[in-house]
């Protein structure tokens, strides 16, 4: 008999992945490279929490304390050994809205709320539920919010200067930036374009350099050194503080929580997505296996923390967190360091980054939306069923043109009802011919003995197949009230059912209920063990039916008592 396998206790469950790595040796080879990896993320994070700030509508120190404070906590609570959190641009369609809707406090609050809720999920472990979102659902907002990322960075991309607010929705926003075509600010397209090419030349040909810092910094000297007319962040911020600012606590009142507790739902639901999707991209990358649960509670202390200290939602960030594998890290330490160089470069370096252009923060960002709109996984989609192509696209228009929640929900339910409906067709009710499995062998002990089963009106044997559940049962109850004749005896071999439920049961129990009123007895073959307990409490239990393990006895017995019958009469 194999022994069970034992499960985890809480306690490894929820183990960081920094105190298994310490356990495991930590040298100075290994300090080495996890410095290394931490400055190459610092470098590539600096400009893209700016940028991701800015565009989800506050102000860029906000993005710098996000990652810093949030990135620092997941990697010493985290479930992953190369998790690297900080603000994402999945976000910035959910976090403009809630500024837009509850002001900066609501953010905050809405972000402090969600870690609380993340804790909750990962401390219930409930982590493993969310790898049910089907693909399609996830392409499909990906692709949406890479479209409404490239539509907010059009205003700064090309210098436009509107008549009004930038509308939140996409059609309206488009109008507003289409009637705005007449201010193009020409210098401002000049180093948006610049740095569009200098970070797609850079990946190309010099993978490894920071292509993002490089195109900041090139854009920034050509804009101070010929005195460009374009907005920059010292402009429209008025710079950023070379400190840290002290915790506070949100205001908590029960009104302000109900009120922006739905956007604290969405953030906890999308960074809980986010951040497990890209833990399983750094297992596949690295051959490591991260815990979903330890992962989830590190994601809610860190938004916590964040909020805490002005920043806003923190997740996993996929391409932070392969730039931190690519680049040789060993473990958690890397991601802490990042968040230590992002804090010294804050310190050191904050009054020069208010001469960096806002232009070329649009075309980090543009470049960040067409990298993550996932093209050939969506064209594949469309090509591979109806089903997958109809979740797809509802779920891409409802992000686009309704909301992010909302898209990621109704995607998910009518991936849930495609799924259903495709298994109540796998379900087959077909009548047996033969005992499918040998009994004895002949005298030469060679060949497999196969009895016939009865063909005749008397006995009939049925096979059940596949999963039987509520969505099949209509079906299998129409075939089984399909029978001809009025038999003696039916025998119901359901060994092939891998899932039966309640309703599954109920119909069961209905079928045996109208064959006792006809005389007939019922005989169920192959049932497992969790299914023959669900059955019995439905009522199945003998006499009125009876439970064979083969289909031989089951048909043996039927014939036996027939035999009776025909003899007492």
């Amino acid at each position: 008999m194999l022994a069970r396998m034992r499960e985890p206790s809480f306690l490894e469950l929820f183990t960081p992945k920094l105190v298994t790595v310490l356990r495991e040796g930590y040298g100075p080879a290994a300090l080495k490279a996890d410095a290394m990896a931490g400055l190459t993320v610092a470098i590539i994070a600096l400009p893209l929490s700016m940028a991701i700030a800015i565009a989800s509508g506050v102000s860029p120190e906000r993005g710098l304390y996000t990652a810093i404070v949030g990135g620092f906590l997941v990697s010493v609570l985290g479930g992953s050994r190369f998790q690297i959190g900080g603000p994402a641009g999945a976000f910035i369609v959910l976090v403009l809205a809630t500024v837009q809707a509850h002001g900066l406090d609501g953010l905050i609050l809405a972000t402090f709320l969600s870690g609380l809720i993340l804790m909750g999920i990962g401390l219930l472990r409930l982590g493993t539920f969310i790898k049910y979102v089907p693909y399609p659902v996830t392409v499909g907002f990906t692709a949406g919010i890479a479209v409404i990322i490239l539509a907010s960075q059009v205003k700064d991309f090309l210098g436009l200067q509107l008549a009004g607010q930038e509308p939140g929705p996409l059609l309206p926003k488009l109008a507003a930036l289409g009637a705005a075509l007449p201010t193009v600010n020409g210098a401002a397209v000049a180093l948006s374009l610049l740095c569009v090419a200098t970070i797609v030349l850079l990946r190309r040909h010099r993978p490894h350099w920071p292509g993002f810092l490089i195109a900041v910094a090139l854009a920034t000297l050509l804009a101070w050194g010929f005195d460009m007319p374009v907005e920059t962040i010292g402009t429209r911020f008025g710079g950023i503080p070379q400190a840290l600012p002290l915790p506070h606590l949100p205001e908590l009142s029960y009104g302000r929580i109900v009120e922006v507790l739905p956007a604290a739902l969405s953030f906890a639901l999308l960074g809980g997505i986010e951040s497990l999707l890209s833990a399983v991209v750094a297992d596949s990358m690295s051959g490591r296996r991260h815990r979903s649960n330890c992962e989830l509670v590190a994601q809610g202390a860190a938004n916590v923390a964040s909020a805490l200290f002005g920043g806003f939602c923190v997740t996993g960030t996929i391409a932070r967190t392969a730039a931190n594998i690519r680049a040789g890290a060993r473990g958690p330490v890397s991601g802490i360091l990042h968040s230590l160089f992002l804090l010294v470069f804050m310190l050191a370096a904050a009054p020069l980054a208010g001469y960096i252009p806002l232009a070329a923060l649009a075309a980090i960002l543009a470049v960040v939306a067409w990298n993550m709109a996932e093209k050939h996984q969506f064209a594949a989609l469309l090509k591979s069923s109806r089903g997958d192509a109809l979740v797809l696209l509802v779920t891409f228009m409802l992000v686009v043109f309704r909301d992010l929640t909302e898209g990621i929900l109704v995607g998910f339910g009518l991936g849930a009802l495609i799924f259903l409906h495709r298994m109540s067709q796998a379900v087959s009710v077909d009548r047996a011919a033969t005992i499918g499995e040998p009994d004895r062998a002949d005298k030469g002990g060679e060949r497999p003995y196969r009895a016939e089963l009865s063909t005749d009106e008397d006995i009939v044997v049925y096979r059940i197949s596949g999963a039987f559940f509520f969505g099949a049962a209509a079906a299998v109850a129409a075939a089984l009230d399909r029978i001809g004749g009025r038999p003696t005896a039916y025998v119901i071999d359901i060994s092939a059912v891998t899932l039966l439920d309640s309703t599954a049961a109920a119909t069961i129990e209905g079928f045996a209920r109208k064959a006792r009123g006809q005389g007939a007895t019922v005989y169920l073959v192959g049932a497992a063990p969790s299914i023959r307990r669900l059955l019995r409490t439905h009522g199945l239990r003998p006499p009125h039916v009876r439970y064979y393990g083969r289909l031989e006895d089951a048909v043996g017995t039927a014939r036996k008592a027939m035999r009776r019958e025909a003899g007492g009469a």
